[in-house]
């Protein structure tokens, strides 16, 4: 229901004193005699009655448009959309940038930060700027993987970006996947190795590699897994993993015995975090992305323009 002529001439004055003048609400209080309170509602009013119009215009030569359908069609917090690259080492590069960016401004420097493992984390890592954070805590979300020297593993990660942070850092002491059960009961027996993981469970902000199982693969090529475990994952429907906990198409963790000898987080845990950032890209991707949105494992994404427009079609079709 439209208001009378002299209130809409009201509205009209308000909402030109805001939106073209510049005015705050106190200044337009003063001007015409109201309240705050009323120039707040006058404004709703004016919205309302459709004597406002806001236009929001993406800006030109961005991928704003692509990735509000992917934060809409998918429930994220956020999504970043790259260009695509043909070579693995340009993507990578470009996916560490972007990645760095979102997590910087998500910080204020007292949260606790976990980490998982990867090349697109490497990137990320190396892209980002120094800070001055105390107060920070940066945790590793999973044990040891390979060589401790490779600088795709967590431990380098979370040394890495605390130092580069100026943050504090909390090794996970013990391998990402023991021998047996028994060996991963006595190792979450041990206080340092407990407290870490409840830290890690605890993480304000999560920056994670997803990961897709292939012969070539990082997991296979470091003797992570055996061919027997990776055949027997590969038949259960496993696309994908987080921190080493293997998922299906939905998102769904694989029920395997592989979970009972890993030294980490789970995807459960993982979901719980209230930000958690995955960084992939290249055409290799785009089943392992998905799956991961679908299990709602992520809720910001960092991923480039074919994937992305991937992502929205299979939308858009089901």
């Amino acid at each position: 229901m439209q208001s009378d002529p002299e209130t809409q001439k009201l509205l009209y004055k308000v909402a030109k004193a805001y939106y073209e003048d510049g005015l705050t609400q106190q200044e337009i209080g003063q001007r015409f005699g109201l309240s705050r309170i009323k120039v707040s509602r006058l404004l709703n009013q004016a919205r309302e009655e459709k004597i406002v119009h806001i236009t929001i215009n993406a800006p030109q030569a961005s991928y704003a448009g692509l990735e509000r359908e992917l934060e809409t069609g998918y429930g994220l917090h956020e999504a970043l959309v790259i260009p695509t690259y043909d070579d693995r080492h340009d993507l990578h590069n470009a996916l560490g940038l972007a990645a760095a960016g979102c997590l910087v401004r998500s910080l204020q420097g007292n949260e606790v930060l976990g980490l998982t493992w990867g090349n697109t984390l490497l990137s990320t890592v190396a892209a980002l700027p120094a800070n001055n954070w105390p107060e920070m805590r940066v945790v590793q979300m999973l044990g040891g993987l390979g060589h401790p020297e490779a600088d795709v593993y967590g431990a380098d990660l979370v040394h890495r970006t605390a130092q580069t942070f100026g943050a504090k850092a909390r090794m996970l002491a013990a391998p990402g996947i023991v021998a047996s059960p028994e060996v991963r009961a006595a190792l979450l027996a041990d206080a340092q190795i407990a407290d870490t993981l409840a830290l890690a469970a605890q993480a304000d902000i999560a920056l994670v590699g997803i990961g897709r199982p292939t012969v070539n693969s990082v997991v296979m090529q470091s003797n992570i897994l055996t061919e027997a475990e990776f055949a027997a994952l590969q038949a259960l429907g496993a696309v994908g993993d987080i921190g080493l906990r293997f998922f299906d198409a939905d998102g769904r963790a694989i029920p395997h015995a592989i979970n009972e000898r890993i030294i980490g987080l789970t995807l459960e845990q993982i979901r719980a975090i209230p930000r958690v950032i995955g960084v992939a890209g290249g055409p290799e991707k785009s089943e392992v992305i998905r799956a991961a949105l679908r299990g709602q494992l992520i809720n910001v994404l960092v991923t480039d323009e074919a994937n992305a427009r991937r992502l929205v079609d299979v939308k858009s079709e089901g």
